[in-house]
């Protein structure tokens, strides 16, 4: 999965960087999100790999910090990159006579400045707030990477300050982007059964349809996780790791394939590569 992740963001940002006719906000703001899910794998999985290769099971409470803090800033850079997403396929699809106007290089530059200015002010606190507690009890949680809410669990005093504002980031930061992101998609898809010919609804539906997937694969278990952590606390343990790891293999992975393979740019761009290099 680590392979895969890493090769398919590489290779989509390769391929963006080096075809100019690619150059549209579509797939600048495909780029963010493949910067943003290396830098969300690579914190935490090199880490996971040394535990089941090497038993390496210790990591220093400041780097335990760090990674937590990258993890945070990962998904809300992803949670915002999404919604400028939704926003590039809404005008594209509902005005798309509009498209270049509106969607100029300088709004994408703003758009992007914005989603990791609002990741780093709303991710801030966290790595404060969790140093701040003493921790008399026990020092082993159960996941791989240093996941915010098992870290806090095991603080011997009160921090509903801390969870107080986990569930503030995800329902009204997180929660708020996916209500924007539903929004996008419902007119878009008003848009879509209003096409004259089948073909050309199922061609729009196809692409839209894959793009909802990614985001329900990267939405639903981080809700799961912020939910049964506060309120199922008769939730098997190895059901908390399974969500927990899915939420930080799956989308890095799916990424790339959906949004690069399923391209028809980049699929025609990536085989021509391999054709070229061929003769």
């Amino acid at each position: 999965m680590y392979t895969i992740a890493v090769l398919g963001n590489f290779t989509i940002l390769f391929i963006v960087m080096t075809e100019p006719n690619l150059h549209v906000p579509m797939y600048y703001f495909l780029c963010m999100l493949a910067v943003t899910d290396l830098v969300l794998c690579t914190s935490t999985l090199p880490k996971m790999l040394s535990i089941f290769w090497f038993n390496s099971r210790e990591i220093d409470f400041s780097a335990c910090l760090t990674q937590m803090y990258f993890i945070l800033i990962s998904s809300v850079m992803e949670s915002g990159i999404f919604v400028a997403m939704a926003l590039d396929r809404y005008v594209a699809i509902c005005h798309p006579l509009r498209h270049c106007t509106v969607l100029t290089n300088l709004m994408v530059a703003k758009i992007g400045l914005a989603v990791v200015l609002r990741s780093g002010m709303v991710i801030l606190p966290y790595p404060f707030l969790v140093r701040q507690w003493s921790y008399c009890t026990t020092n082993i949680i159960p996941q791989p990477y240093c996941v915010h809410i098992a870290v806090v669990k095991l603080a011997c005093a009160d921090t509903h300050v801390s969870s107080y504002y986990g569930l503030f980031v995800i329902f009204f930061v997180m929660g708020l982007d996916g209500i924007f992101i539903a929004v996008s998609y419902t007119q878009i898809l008003r848009v879509i059964f209003s096409l004259p010919t089948k073909d050309a609804q199922l061609k729009t539906f196809e692409t839209c349809g894959s793009h909802l997937f990614v985001i329900l694969a990267f939405y639903i278990p981080r809700f799961f996780i912020s939910l049964m952590y506060q309120f199922a606390q008769n939730v098997p343990l190895h059901f908390h790791v399974l969500i927990a790891n899915v939420y930080l293999l799956i989308p890095p992975m799916l990424n790339p394939i959906i949004y690069g393979v399923r391209t028809k740019q980049i699929r025609d761009r990536l085989l021509h590569l391999f054709t070229h290099k061929g003769t």
